[in-house]
């Protein structure tokens, strides 16, 4: 009997799908596909997705669905995360999905993408770590994980992603003070939950802007999911790399090997809440999981009703 999995992680900028063949060690990859779709891009608190995103994302999906097609899967597990979720017209979107690509699109809440996150990034470690703190940096929100012995102990989804604040903010400055205040925040929750990051902790990022920072670390011209999962970048190399980034255009930015189309002008958020991160909590070193909500669905996925 066939047991492949699709898994579709929609999100506000990066839709992902993952197929692959469950394995008792975990599984191994069929076709992993990614495409950047900003769902996020125009968004409004009146009508919610765009219409140009709107068509973006039923594109990229009937891609997908023509893929999933091809390949005898047996299941679909499909998660759209904050853009849908925030819109008003998030359900309809997800009606035209079904209607147009048979994918049915399950909207979930921030806290069930930090634990199937969590669950994504146990799977790619090499090796056991006590302690984590997993933060996602998305496109209209980042999630915040502590675990202890593999087990989620805190999760929070705070609303500030690389979409958000690019088009919402105009200056680096004012992108800070909105980071700033969002973990004065979630510090304070953490105190209050008496949960916080011991000393010895590992830092892990996932997403995209974890990714593409170890990406342009390495000098990668063609992305290797193999050399980027449990790289460890400095703090001090983010650092230079944001200094190497700021001043240029987002057009001059993508002649940086390891920027990928569509994150040129996305970068510079996604290192702030980076930096923010790392000062906050005391880390001068983070590992990059290139593992996360994506494949978090197909090991964790039939434990939360798939």
């Amino acid at each position: 009997m066939d047991t492949r999995i699709a898994a579709i992680d929609f999100g506000t900028n990066t839709a992902r799908l993952l197929v692959a063949e469950p394995r008792d060690d975990g599984f191994e990859h069929v076709r992993l596909e990614r495409q950047v779709v900003r769902m996020g891009g125009g968004f409004t608190r009146e009508e919610g997705l765009s219409g140009d995103a709107q068509r973006r994302g039923l594109d990229c999906l009937q891609r997908f669905a023509g893929i999933i097609g091809e390949l005898n899967v047996s299941q679909v597990r499909a998660v759209a995360t904050s853009a849908v979720r925030d819109a008003a017209n998030g359900p309809a979107f997800v009606e035209q999905v079904r209607c147009r690509t048979g994918i049915e699109l399950r909207v979930i809440d921030g806290i069930h993408e930090g634990e199937l996150t969590l669950a994504g990034v146990l799977a790619g470690l090499d090796r056991r770590e006590e302690e984590l703190l997993v933060f996602d940096v998305g496109g209209g929100s980042t999630e915040y994980t502590l675990a202890r012995g593999g087990r989620a102990r805190f999760v929070r989804s705070l609303p500030m992603g690389v979409v958000r604040l690019t088009e919402g903010k105009v200056t680096p400055q004012a992108v800070s003070e909105k980071i700033g205040r969002e973990l004065d925040l979630l510090q304070q929750e953490m105190a209050t939950a008496h949960d916080r990051p011991a000393p010895g902790a590992t830092l892990v990022g996932t997403a995209g802007t974890a990714t593409t920072l170890a990406a342009i670390a390495m000098g990668m011209r063609d992305y290797d999911y193999r050399k980027v999962n449990n790289a460890t970048i400095s703090r001090q190399q983010i650092e230079a790399i944001y200094a190497r980034l700021l001043p240029m255009a987002p057009e001059e930015r993508l002649t940086i090997p390891g920027l990928e189309k569509g994150r040129e002008d996305l970068i510079i958020a996604g290192i702030l809440i980076t930096l923010h991160t790392m000062e906050r909590f005391g880390f001068d070193t983070m590992k990059v999981s290139d593992y996360g909500l994506l494949e978090g669905l197909v090991v964790a996925g039939g434990v939360v009703g798939f």
